[in-house]
């Protein structure tokens, strides 16, 4: 076999610095008082005790991809991998952390408040979107862009079914998308189109209302659909 050619002096060399390369998670849930994040005190650092997304390195020996790293830190740092998972967008430069340039790959999810508070292996700290406290590295930026993807999403999609237990009544429905929305939706039309949408399975369970017990419904399918809840 012929020997490989020697690298041209126009060539890179491949001994340049490296970026540090990492993924992050932005996990939102809906409680009673809004939309809310899950975030965990840094265990060392920089930034140690700061709180933070949770997140990690990628393991270039590991990870076939980013959302396989994504993955892999959220069993690793919290028992549990979310339902709904999408990538966001990468944040980098030389400034977003001290050590060197690095990027993050970062990721939205949305899980059930229960689903989260059963994580007690992640040691989480819930906090509104709207009164966020310091975050480490460029953290507070990856969630304003992850909540506006998620509130403009929400008025054409069933996303805010992510949100809900797998089993729901049409009120706690509304309310997801009205938290969401941050707008009031009125009963009678809302009702109209998630069954003009035809995504929702009726189940034969029902729970107790103050007036009358309410049926439980589940979603179909995920589907996108280019209309306005409102």
């Amino acid at each position: 076999m012929a020997p490989y050619p020697e690298a041209s002096p126009t060539e890179p060399h491949l001994d340049h610095p490296q970026p540090l390369v990492t993924v992050d998670a932005v996990l939102l849930t809906l409680c009673a008082t809004g939309l809310e994040i899950a975030l965990q005190p840094r265990g060392r650092e920089p930034f140690k005790g700061a709180m933070a997304l949770p997140g990690g390195v990628v393991h270039v020996d590991e990870d076939a991809t980013t959302e396989a790293s994504i993955r892999r830190v959220l069993r690793d740092k919290t028992g549990f991998e979310p339902r709904y998972l999408e990538q966001l967008q990468v944040f980098s430069g030389p400034d977003r952390d001290p050590r060197k340039w690095s990027l993050s790959v970062s990721y939205v999810a949305l899980v059930p408040a229960a689903e989260l508070e059963a994580s007690t292996q992640a040691g989480f700290q819930f906090v509104s979107v709207d009164a966020l406290p310091p975050l480490a590295f460029d953290h507070a930026a990856i969630v304003a862009a992850a909540v506006a993807r998620l509130r403009g999403k929400s008025s054409y999609s069933t996303l805010p079914f992510f949100l809900l237990p797998e089993r729901f009544t049409l009120t706690e429905l509304q309310h997801t998308y009205e938290a969401i929305l941050q707008t009031r939706l009125e009963k009678s039309n809302f009702r109209r189109k998630m069954e003009a949408w035809d995504v929702l399975e009726a189940t034969e369970d029902y729970v107790l209302g103050a007036q009358r017990p309410a049926r439980l419904y589940r979603l179909k399918d995920f589907t996108l659909f280019d209309r306005s809840v409102g």
